[in-house]
């Protein structure tokens, strides 16, 4: 699913975030492929964090059930 693109009204300066990696300035525009992110290193820090487990989701174990096959 692709979010639909939002354009600034005319003349309007264009929304700037922060890098989740570096905390760099980051123009949220169409034209911008690494966006969260300022560029394609930030972007592969990013997932190499989440594929050496850097960062993790918080979950519960659910409980499971007794084997009832007879």
């Amino acid at each position: 699913m692709h979010m639909a693109e939002t354009k600034p009204a005319a003349g309007a300066a264009p929304r700037v975030v922060k890098c989740p990696s570096c905390g760099a300035g980051v123009e949220w525009i169409p034209e911008n492929r690494h966006r969260p992110f300022c560029s394609a290193r930030c972007k592969g820090n990013d997932l190499g964090a989440w594929a050496t487990e850097k960062y993790r989701v918080a979950a519960t174990e659910e409980p499971h059930p007794e084997d009832q096959s007879e």
